[in-house]
């Protein structure tokens, strides 16, 4: 009878469970505590990134020292890295250990592959809300900017499976850095946006040598016309602008196409003539610039400091920098009546903890740092912009806008002006679909371009069956195939309810059963 008891009992365990599944279903270990327990104390670790800027390493600093002033019962440690890549590779690393920061400086494609862990990222749909620890919370004991004063499109970036899991930091897009110096004198005058086919054209035309081997636009025997820094973003823009297939949100993977090779194609062509290239090829697009050898660089509006003759910030001795007049404008568009640039920048991340009052002060720091001191502060460091309208319309950052040129450092001219550029071009931002495998099918998108280049170089044949091995090689080196494979895992979503009616009726009719045979066993036992 024991054995028959135990058979039902669990049977209708099953049935329960049943119930209640269907496919994989996100969970939650963090519950938001009613109130922060400021009697104890909370030491967090904060893992942010510079790009070799003191400036940004300051204010980090300052704004630590500043919110521990206002929550003395929190201590955040700082950790810095120089590449984004560096702190998601030791994120990954730590997931396995249970040994993750609190909060980190990251990417929505980076987050996504840090959610494969088991509840491993605080899902931030209940904290932004909260009356009293939400954005603007009626407890927050500093000034938070509100939900609606975060930048919609910053904070819809966020959103990974339907749920926000990061905050918006700051944000950046591309740009096109000019030597409008050189370009006046190859007889060409800029557009205010620029096309791929004149961009191009004016490049060809700055490959012309004299007969002692010298380029004619420079006099210098170094010359590459156009340097491209992130190929990736360049391959993404590209597709994005001729409405061509990149991916879809539950992960498909659709680069591979021919739109990208009729792009491939074209890239060869110029690369072959001597008119393109790219960082990872030739090195940093400010260095040839500044040093009159390049006429086009695209970079983030976040390097903009080290962009043009006169850049507060140089890679190069100074006796090598050319004097020239540097104009910034959008990237490249195939269609400047329909402007697209891809929107990027830094978000935060918060990890999850065994003790929730921990998350909360992870929370608090967090969410400081969008608060207008933070956010005005960083955004002037380089060509970054603050993520809330708050900053933007605030005296104090409308003032720095304003004085643009008055010196060639805080209020360096080409450094506002891609400030500027980011925030007159909101609306044509993008973003591509982050999921799991996102962030290799980014580096397969630029490694496309790279590999196109690089055997143009070497004086490879560039025809269909160059690119249809190409195809196959990305994919099995970036997993792509995996990503697909993964795509059948997906939750399922709920159960229609005539399921849920079924199932229900089963388990209820198991019950029946259990209850019935627990009462039998009792009067057979002689049990009251």
């Amino acid at each position: 009878m024991k054995k028959k008891l135990s058979c039902i009992v669990s049977m209708i365990l099953i049935c329960i469970s049943l119930c209640g599944c269907h496919g994989s279903k996100e969970s939650s270990l963090f519950v938001l505590p009613e109130s922060f327990d400021e009697t104890k104390q909370y030491e967090i670790t904060f893992w942010a990134k510079n790009d070799t800027n003191i400036n940004q390493v300051n204010v980090y600093k300052k704004a630590i020292k500043d919110f521990e002033e206002i929550y003395p019962n929190i201590t955040v440690s700082l950790k810095l890295y120089t590449d984004y890549s560096r702190i998601y590779n030791d994120v990954i690393t730590n997931i396995s250990t249970n040994t993750t920061p609190n909060v980190c400086i990251t990417y929505p494609d980076h987050i996504a592959t840090y959610m494969t862990g088991n509840d491993t990222v605080v899902c931030l749909d209940e904290l932004l809300t909260d009356e009293d620890y939400g954005l603007g919370g009626s407890q927050v004991r500093f000034d938070s900017p509100e939900k609606d004063e975060v930048v919609d499109e910053f904070l819809n970036e966020c959103i990974i499976k339907g749920k926000y899991y990061a905050l918006p930091f700051m944000r950046s897009t591309e740009a096109l850095y000019i030597n409008k110096t050189y370009v006046d004198k190859l007889g060409y005058e800029i557009p205010d946006v620029v096309t791929w086919e004149w961009i191009f054209e004016v490049s060809e035309a700055a490959t012309e040598k004299d007969p002692d081997g010298n380029y004619v636009v420079n006099g210098q025997k170094i010359m590459i016309p156009f340097i491209y820094k992130s190929t990736d973003n360049m391959m993404i823009s590209m597709l994005k602008q001729l409405n061509a297939p990149y991916s879809e949100e539950d992960g498909t993977v659709l680069i591979f196409n021919d739109t990208t090779k009729e792009i491939l194609y074209d890239i060869a062509k110029h690369t072959a003539k001597g008119a393109f290239s790219t960082f990872k090829i030739s090195s940093y697009p400010a260095n040839f610039l500044n040093a009159g050898q390049c006429i086009f660089a695209i970079d983030s509006t976040a390097g903009a400091t080290w962009m043009g003759s006169k850049a507060p910030l140089l890679d190069i001795p100074k006796d090598q920098i050319v004097d020239f007049e540097t104009i910034v404008r959008p990237i490249p568009q195939y269609d400047i009546s329909d402007i697209k640039m891809i929107s990027q920048g830094p978000s935060l991340c918060i990890f999850n903890k065994t003790d929730p009052q921990e998350v909360l002060a992870s929370w608090l720091f967090a969410q400081y740092l969008l608060t207008n001191d933070v956010q005005i502060a960083y955004g002037m460091t380089e060509g970054y912009i603050p993520v809330t309208q708050k900053a933007h319309e605030s005296a104090e950052y409308q003032d720095y806008l304003n004085r643009e040129g008055e010196d060639d450092n805080i209020y360096y001219n080409i450094k506002i002006e891609a400030s500027r550029l980011l925030l007159e071009n909101t609306e044509h931002t993008f973003v591509t679909p982050v999921f799991n495998g996102s962030a290799s099918l980014r580096d397969a998108a630029g490694s496309l371009i790279e590999n196109t280049c690089k055997s143009v170089n070497r004086k490879e044949t560039i025809d269909d069956a160059y690119f249809d091995a190409l195809f196959e090689k990305l994919t099995s080196l970036y997993h792509l195939d995996q990503i697909s494979a993964q795509r059948t895992k997906k939750d399922l979503g709920p159960l229609p309810p005539t399921s849920v009616a079924l199932l229900g009726s089963l388990g209820a009719a198991w019950l029946l059963i259990g209850a019935y045979t627990i009462i039998s066993y009792r009067k057979d036992k002689g049990i009251k």
